[in-house]
This record gives structure tokens, C-alpha cells and sequence, in this order.
């Protein structure tokens, strides 16, 4: 299924203080990622797949200077970011940034809705 809710990111300007936040307040598990700006956040029991329960998402925490946002983002599942970007453009909305690999996990693109808001979206890398 495509074009749900997959993912969260949460910008913060001292690391230390929102890891410690977000651990101590709601117990969430975070792993650093090595390029020391990312933390993977685990809201609940995940696997290497992701959550291995129905009912929550996984989300990261990233500097602010390199967030495309100045808040939150949720992040959208889709099966064609360029696709996607096409049709978000002619229903008024626009890209904030384009396509781009994430390792060999997939890609990830920004954009903004007629509101302001930006959103994810997220193409996982197809296999083989």
C-alpha cells in the first residue's frame, strides 16, 4: 500500500538535548546514525524491516540547518517520487527537494503543499 504515513522527522538545533528529551519523555530508542547529524527513532518494538506492531511509525531526528523544514515532517510512502512530484505540482503544490538517494535503502523528496507545509515522500529502492 502506497501513499500512507510511513515515517516522522523531527528537526532540533542541540542534538544532546533532543535525544535526551525524546528518550526521557516518551522512552523511545535511538540509534545514531555514523554522518552524526541523524538519529533513527524507534517508537516502539521494531526489527530491521521497521515496527513489528500495527498502530505506530518510526521516525529520525535531524539538525535544523539541514532540515528542509523548520518543524516537523511526516513522510509519505509512495510507489514514484517523480511521479508523485508531478501530480503534487499540478494540484498546486511544489518541490522543496528533489529526488534523492538515501544510501541503498530508497529516495526521499520534499515538498510543500498550497498551506506552507512540507512533507517527505519516500520510494523504497526497488530490489535486484
Amino acid at each position: 500500500m502506497s501513499d500512507r504515513v510511513v515515517h516522522f522527522e523531527l528537526p532540533y538545533d542541540d542534538g544532546q538535548r533532543a535525544r535526551s528529551f525524546y528518550k526521557e519523555a516518551f522512552g523511545w530508542q535511538l540509534q545514531d546514525m555514523p554522518d552524526g547529524e541523524y538519529t533513527l527513532v524507534m517508537s516502539g518494538p521494531s526489527g530491521d524491516e521497521g515496527p513489528t506492531e500495527p498502530g505506530f511509525i518510526n521516525g529520525g531526528l535531524n539538525v535544523r540547518s539541514s532540515h528542509p523544514a523548520p518543524g516537523p515532517v511526516i513522510v509519505v510512502d509512495v510507489p514514484d517520487i517523480e511521479g508523485k512530484l508531478a501530480r503534487i505540482e499540478a494540484a498546486g503544490g511544489a518541490v522543496v527537494v528533489g529526488k534523492q538517494p538515501v544510501g541503498d535503502m530508497g529516495f526521499v523528496a520534499y515538498v510543500r503543499d498550497p498551506e506552507g507545509n512540507v512533507l517527505g515522500l519516500w520510494e523504497t529502492a526497488r530490489a535486484g
